[in-house]
């Protein structure tokens, strides 16, 4: 029997960038804790083989600490447990406004770099993103912004988040730094990244696939429609088969594209947060991988 090759444990996040693990630990829901809690978090992770941890500046804002929670949470962190920084490659974004919705213009962008290092008490992230394209700044302005930052060493790499290829096309004109990363929502229930383009960019231009929500935003632990539930049946089979669990047959069903997506893991729960190297272990063939395809589209492939 054929198998789709398993994803090496660890990858460089970009040509010559930092190696970092094939599945990352993201901070959506990274609040409402102290800050020892929160460290017990990150080592569980870091334990687990992450290295690459994401967040953003608008995580927790919609919890009691407002935006910027789960960066200043983070700082807090690396500022009682300075030993840690240098075990994470840090990730985060911007662009996102309450109330705007979005603001990419070259003042704002550098602001909000700028207010993310100082939440994370950090001097340099390894890789900062656009959180979401704003339709009202031209592709040049928010490079000027990046380059900026870029020649000042705040930041390491540009990523995009939720971008179409148009859009990382447009940005890249005007950029003279690669863009190294897309993150698009990618999950057995969320499949348009494998036609609108997205994974298809990212090979051709070896971009890195962050994928956020890559359990369908927790609908796969509770499937309530059709859907889900023939999907979560497809994805059992192959978790029953090698003794994992359901979301660690997810992210390894991600994993399996040969776009080499990363499954930005979101679980606060230390128990979940150390089964993550259970994604390693399923073995897909082709007919088992497509049956999950099949069960999401909700139709047979032509």
């Amino acid at each position: 029997m054929t198998y789709l090759p398993i994803p090496p444990a660890t990858r460089p996040l970009y040509v010559g960038g930092p190696e970092v693990s094939s599945l990352a630990w993201g901070m959506w829901r990274f609040s409402g804790v102290d800050a020892g809690a929160a460290e017990g978090r990150i080592r569980a992770a870091l334990d687990s083989g992450v290295t690459l941890f994401d967040t953003a500046d608008i995580y927790g804002a919609d919890s009691a600490g407002g935006f910027g929670s789960a960066e200043m949470l983070l700082g807090e962190v690396l500022a009682q447990a300075p030993d840690l920084r240098g075990r994470m490659v840090l990730a985060t974004k911007g662009g996102i406004v309450v109330g705007a919705p979005y603001n990419s213009g070259e003042a704002y962008l550098a602001s909000a770099i700028d207010a993310s290092l100082r939440r994370l008490r950090v001097e340099r992230v390894e890789l900062w993103q656009i959180h979401r394209p704003d339709f009202l700044t031209h592709p040049a302005e928010v490079a000027r912004a990046l380059e900026d930052a870029l020649k000042a060493g705040k930041i390491g790499a540009v990523g995009v988040s939720n971008y179409l290829p148009s859009q990382v096309e447009a940005l890249q004109a005007h950029l003279s730094a690669p863009i190294v990363s897309i993150q698009p929502e990618f999950s057995p229930l969320a499949i348009a990244p494998l036609s609108d383009g997205v994974l298809d960019q990212a090979m051709a231009k070896d971009m890195a696939v962050l994928a956020w929500s890559p359990l369908g935003g927790g609908r796969l632990g509770d499937p309530r429609d059709e859907r889900s539930r023939a999907v979560a049946a497809a994805l059992d089979a192959q978790a029953e088969a090698y003794g994992v669990s359901r979301a660690a047959a997810a992210y390894s069903w991600i994993m399996a594209h040969p776009a080499r997506p990363i499954p930005i893991v979101g679980t606060q729960t230390l128990s979940r947060i150390q089964e993550i190297p259970d994604a390693y272990k399923p073995r897909w063939t082709r007919a088992d991988w497509y049956k999950v395809l099949t069960a999401a589209r909700s139709e047979p492939l032509p």
